[in-house]
C-alpha cells in the first residue's frame, strides 16, 4: 500500500474509533440521565443532538471513507449514493446548527440579569425542543437537490462542475449552478459560524469580568452557582474553538475548489477529513468538560454488585461510594 493510501486509512479508521463510542456513551448516559432524574437541563439536551448528528455523519461519510482507504471498491449504488450524502449533508448541517445553538445558549445563560436577557433565558429555555425541531426541518429541506444531482460513480464523462466523493458523484452540470450551491452554503455556514464568534466572544468578556468579581464575592451559594455556570462556558468555548478551526479550513478550501473547474478527489478527501474531524474529536471534549457525564456513569456502577467465588460458593458484595 502507498504512504498517502496507508496514512489516508489509518486517519479515517482512528476517526471512526474515536467518534462511534465516544458519541454513542454520550446519548445513552444522557439518556439514562433523563429516565432516572425525569428531566435534562437544555444545554445537555443540545449536547445529545450534536452527538446523534456526530454519529449519522461518521455513518455516513467517515465509514464509506475507510472502507474505500483499504481497496473496498463499488460500495454503493445510485439509490444509496443519494441516501448516504443526503445524511451526510443535513447531519453536518445540524452539527453547525447545534453548536452555534449551544454558544447562544450559553452566552444568554450566563448573560446579566436585565429585563431582555431573563426573557431570553426563560423563552430558550421553554422552547429548546421547538427551536431543535425546526433546525433539523430547515436542514431537511434545504438539502433536497442531492436527490437529483448525486449518482454512483460510473465510467461515463461528467461535466467540470462535478464533485467526486469516493462512491459516489455530485454533478451539477452547469457553472452558475455550482457557484450558486457552493456559495448559498458557505453563507450559511459562515452566519452560524458568525454567531459562534459573537457568543463566544462575549462569554470571554463576561469570564475576564467574572474572574475579577469572583475575589470579591465569597459568598459560598452564589460562588458555587457562578463557578458551575462558568466552568460549563469554559467547556462550550473550548467547543467552538475547535469547530471554528476544522471548519474554518474546511470552508477555506471549499471556497478554493469554486475556482477550479475539475475537483480531484484527494481535495476532497481532506475536506471530508477536516469536516468530519469534528464529529470523533468533539465527544471527547465534550466527556472530560461535563461532570454531569461523570455523576451519572458514578451512580450508574454505584450499588453494582460484584461476586466472589471461594470454592463452590459465592459471596455477593454490594460496591458503594
Amino acid at each position: 500500500m502507498a504512504p498517502y493510501l496507508l496514512l489516508r486509512a489509518i486517519g479515517f479508521f482512528l476517526l471512526m474509533i474515536l467518534g462511534i463510542p465516544g458519541n454513542i456513551f454520550i446519548i445513552l448516559q444522557f439518556t439514562y440521565i433523563k429516565i432516572v432524574e425525569k428531566k435534562l437541563v437544555p444545554s445537555n439536551i443540545i449536547f445529545s443532538v450534536m452527538a446523534l448528528a456526530n454519529v449519522l455523519i461518521i455513518f455516513s461519510r467517515i465509514i464509506p471513507q475507510s472502507l474505500n482507504a483499504i481497496g473496498v471498491e463499488d460500495l454503493l449504488n445510485d439509490i444509496e449514493c443519494k441516501f448516504v450524502i443526503y445524511s451526510y449533508r443535513v447531519s453536518r448541517a445540524m452539527s453547525i446548527c447545534a453548536t452555534s445553538f449551544l454558544s447562544c445558549h450559553q452566552c444568554i445563560l450566563i448573560a446579566p440579569t436585565t429585563k431582555v436577557w431573563i426573557y431570553l433565558k426563560r423563552k430558550v429555555a421553554q422552547n429548546i425542543i421547538g427551536i431543535i425541531i425546526i433546525l433539523w426541518i430547515m436542514n431537511f429541506s434545504m438539502y433536497s437537490y442531492c436527490f437529483m444531482s448525486t449518482n454512483a460513480k460510473k465510467n461515463i464523462t461528467t461535466s467540470p462542475y462535478t464533485l467526486h466523493l469516493v462512491y459516489c458523484d455530485a454533478d451539477f452540470l452547469t457553472y452558475t449552478a455550482y457557484i450558486v450551491n457552493g456559495t448559498f452554503y458557505f453563507i450559511r455556514d459562515f452566519i452560524f459560524v458568525g454567531l459562534m464568534i459573537l457568543a463566544s466572544s462575549y462569554m470571554v468578556f463576561i469570564l475576564l469580568r467574572h474572574e475579577k468579581n469572583i475575589k470579591v464575592i465569597r459568598s459560598s451559594n452564589k460562588a458555587q452557582k457562578w463557578s458551575a455556570e462558568f466552568k460549563a462556558s469554559r467547556s462550550v468555548i473550548l467547543l467552538i474553538v475547535l469547530y471554528v478551526l476544522l471548519f474554518g479550513l474546511d470552508n477555506s478550501m471549499w471556497i478554493y475548489t469554486l475556482t477550479l473547474s475539475n475537483v480531484t478527489t484527494d481535495m476532497n478527501e481532506i475536506r471530508i477529513f477536516l469536516a468530519s474531524s469534528y464529529a470523533a474529536l468533539s465527544p471527547i471534549l465534550i466527556i472530560i468538560t461535563n461532570p454531569k457525564l461523570h455523576r451519572s456513569w458514578m451512580l450508574s456502577r454505584k450499588n453494582k454488585p460484584f461476586q466472589k467465588h471461594i470454592g463452590n460458593s459465592v459471596t455477593v458484595y454490594s460496591v458503594s461510594e
